[in-house]
């Protein structure tokens, strides 16, 4: 499990640069796959963490909808940015990645946020994922 919980976080890694540079998630990726290719130094980005970047990139508009609709008190743009990136990406995973039991979706994302923010931030991702596992049938109809 080490293995997938390190593409997990890998994964965030690259939506946070994302977000902080203001490009798009799939030039980060490349980016990191590429200086993985050229420098011995990097770890290879594996195909667990290009699978979640790339669901994530395509679902990205419909995953911040939800997170502005259900996220109580909340401006998306105003959320930490790492709560934001961890949310987004535990929400494509519980949401569409139909492999990943939804219990481990959200046990990895309240990891990360115990990782990577604030002393808050377990509590919120575990509260606002815990509603999108609840409302999960009703926001994959009409997609599938």
């Amino acid at each position: 499990m080490a293995a997938r919980s390190n593409a997990r976080k890998r994964a965030f890694q690259i939506l946070f640069e994302a977000d902080q540079r203001g490009v798009p998630v799939r030039e980060v990726l490349a980016d990191w796959i590429r200086h993985s290719r050229n420098d011995t130094r990097q770890p290879p980005v594996n195909e667990f963490t290009m699978n979640l970047v790339e669901g994530y990139a395509d679902k990205v508009s419909r995953i911040d909808e939800l997170i502005a609709t259900y996220a109580v008190d909340w401006d998306l743009d105003r959320m930490p940015v790492a709560d934001r990136n961890i949310v987004r990406l535990g929400a494509y995973e519980l949401i569409w990645e139909d492999g990943t039991p939804d219990a481990v979706a959200i046990d990895e994302a309240v990891q990360l946020a115990k990782e990577f923010s604030t002393d808050d931030s377990p509590a919120f991702v575990n509260g606002l994922l815990a509603r999108f596992k609840d409302l999960k049938p009703s926001l994959r109809r009409g997609e599938d």
